[in-house]
């Protein structure tokens, strides 16, 4: 959650309606453009001294962020990318993070890997980009823009909405289901900020995958399942089910309950414990023990070879549905 100095600046900002920066004094790794810091007393020769003795780092041209917390940031996981979004940001007028940055910030999962930092500025205004970033054009209400880590970006519902508009189905899907099962949007905000961009571009593609999402997928892989299971004809599952005899054997992934069938899916790190795997043919044997096939499925099947998944799913459900000899 933003810090009460940028509940405060947020406050200021969106209630002129167009979206400006944030106050530099509000900035991740205290970022300063350079005539930011000509500004504050500094000469050109002071700040080339500064970054030569590692004072201050230059993220991107024109733009300084404090060595320390520079250092600091980019120990963590993504910090690179916050802070390549932030000194975008700083030189960028009117334009909010937006898009995949936007996820990045805001914690919600993405398909596929990006480099560039997304930003999106209101129509009407330059369509030139920075070096290394990428620049969308849109309406941006201000209802539509927050702040988070010192910088202006599309609220989580927004995000969810513009790459389910820009990406493929099953990625916007992913980000549909991460957002959802984190708490950061309900079904009701993405369907009434949908409402409201019917005339955009790709508004029935997002439409189509935030009707298609749910709260309940738990991974990245469990969100691409769902879209296979779709495009091989198979009738929706149920998510994350206890099942089992007269004593529950555990939850599972998903449960075609009028087939007796369990889908597990596995990622790349689920069986790399021995002690784990073990436990998991435990848990198996007892699904079957009491009347269940149990599939399982791995990345490499689900996202290169989607006729398999099919087929074996469908040949669990016959195994299920065959009368006793």
């Amino acid at each position: 959650m933003p810090g009460n100095r940028e509940v405060s600046a947020a406050a200021a900002i969106l209630g002129n309606v167009k979206v400006k920066n944030l106050s530099s004094t509000c900035r991740l790794a205290g970022i300063r453009t350079t005539a930011e810091l000509l500004a504050e007393g500094k000469s050109a020769s002071q700040i080339e001294t500064l970054a030569r003795q590692g004072a201050l780092i230059q993220v991107r041209r024109g733009v300084y962020a404090r060595a320390d917390l520079a250092a600091q940031l980019v120990a963590r996981s993504g910090g690179d990318h916050l802070l390549q979004t932030a000194a975008a940001l700083a030189v960028s007028g009117l334009a909010v993070a937006s898009h995949q940055s936007a996820a990045h910030i805001h914690g919600i999962a993405v398909l596929g890997k990006w480099r560039r930092v997304t930003l999106t500025r209101p129509p009407g205004r330059s369509k030139s980009a920075q070096s290394g970033t990428r620049l969308h054009c849109a309406q941006l209400p201000t209802e539509h823009v927050t702040v988070c880590h010192g910088m202006c970006v599309t609220t989580a519902a927004r995000t969810v909405v513009d790459l389910a508009r820009t990406v493929e189905f099953r990625a916007g899907v992913v980000t549909a289901d991460s957002a959802l099962h984190q708490g950061l949007v309900t079904m009701a905000e993405l369907e009434s900020l949908l409402a409201g961009c019917l005339r955009w571009p790709g508004s029935r593609r997002a439409a189509e995958v935030v009707a298609f999402a749910d709260k309940r997928a738990e991974s990245v892989l469990e969100s691409i399942a769902r879209v296979v299971f779709r495009d091989c004809g198979l009738p929706p599952p149920e998510l994350q089910i206890w099942v089992g005899g007269a004593v529950a054997v555990g939850r599972v992934d998903f449960l075609w309950r009028r087939f007796r069938t369990v889908v597990e899916v596995d990622g790349l790190m689920k069986y790399a414990n021995p002690a784990r795997a073990t436990l998991q043919l435990e848990r198996d044997k007892r699904l079957r023990d009491a009347g269940y096939e149990v599939v399982h499925l791995n990345w490499q099947e689900i996202t290169e070879n989607p006729a398999y998944v099919g087929t074996a799913i469908k040949a669990a459900f016959r195994r299920a549905t065959r009368p006793a000899a």
